[in-house]
């Protein structure tokens, strides 16, 4: 299978050594024909993977994410030059799945690429797979957990660690683990990425009145557990 990665980014040189990159790799890359209309070329392309730069014309890339969040899952990830903490809180909090500052090293973009890929569509490609917990019906073919009528759906990484804690319910993982499960190879992981993540997950589940059922064990990591 061929994927196609959007890349949303109006450096010219940035985004011809990007695609001559991820060609060798037989990962095609498109770019957008308008800054103004991004949605339009997500829609044509149907991409599998989306790279997003911060600071764009007309509009920024938190605004291309918030309108590609409203109609798709697929994973995304954020570039930019800008070194504030708050962009890597609010692309995640947005929905991102990661963040690498600009100027990045194109081994390790490619590397997070080809791992965000095989987690999504390795995961899609298998069967229905439902399980309980806490009296909540976990769907992880669909990403979503239905608790007392009401039912939400999860993002990639939101997904993904809970099937983590899940398969070790009433068991500590340590953040070590999870780094390495998530991002393939934890020396490419900023700490706090996996903390907005993980708390951003806990607020997914209170929506629906599962309260308290991720627990930080201090220096140790994190339990889902069963009440």
């Amino acid at each position: 299978m061929e994927f196609t990665v959007l890349l949303i980014e109006d450096d010219p040189s940035i985004f011809t050594a990007i695609q001559e990159r991820f060609t060798q790799w037989s990962l095609r890359v498109v770019g957008v024909s308008s800054f103004q209309k991004v949605m339009d070329d997500f829609i044509k392309e149907q991409p599998q993977l989306v790279i997003i730069d911060i600071q764009l014309p007309a509009f920024d890339g938190f605004h291309w994410c918030r309108e590609i969040r409203m109609h798709s899952k697929v994973p995304i990830l954020f570039l930019s030059s800008r070194d504030h903490p708050m962009d890597m809180v609010m692309s995640m909090q947005l929905g991102g799945d990661d963040f690498i500052q600009k100027p990045f090293n194109m081994e390790v973009l490619l590397a997070k690429v080809q791992a965000m890929l095989r987690r999504t569509y390795d995961y899609q490609e298998k069967k229905a797979e439902l399980t309980t917990w806490n009296g909540a019906v976990v769907d992880f073919s669909k990403s979503t957990i239905a608790y007392k009528e009401q039912t939400i759906e999860l993002t990639k990484n939101e997904f993904f660690i809970l099937r983590v804690l899940l398969n070790h319910v009433d068991k500590i993982v340590s953040r070590d683990e999870l780094m390495r499960k998530l991002w393939d190879d934890e020396r490419f992981v900023n700490d706090n990425t996996l903390s907005v993540n993980v708390n951003r997950l806990r607020q997914r589940l209170e929506e629906i009145g599962l309260l308290d059922v991720i627990v930080t064990k201090k220096g140790l990591g994190y339990m889902a557990v069963t009440k």
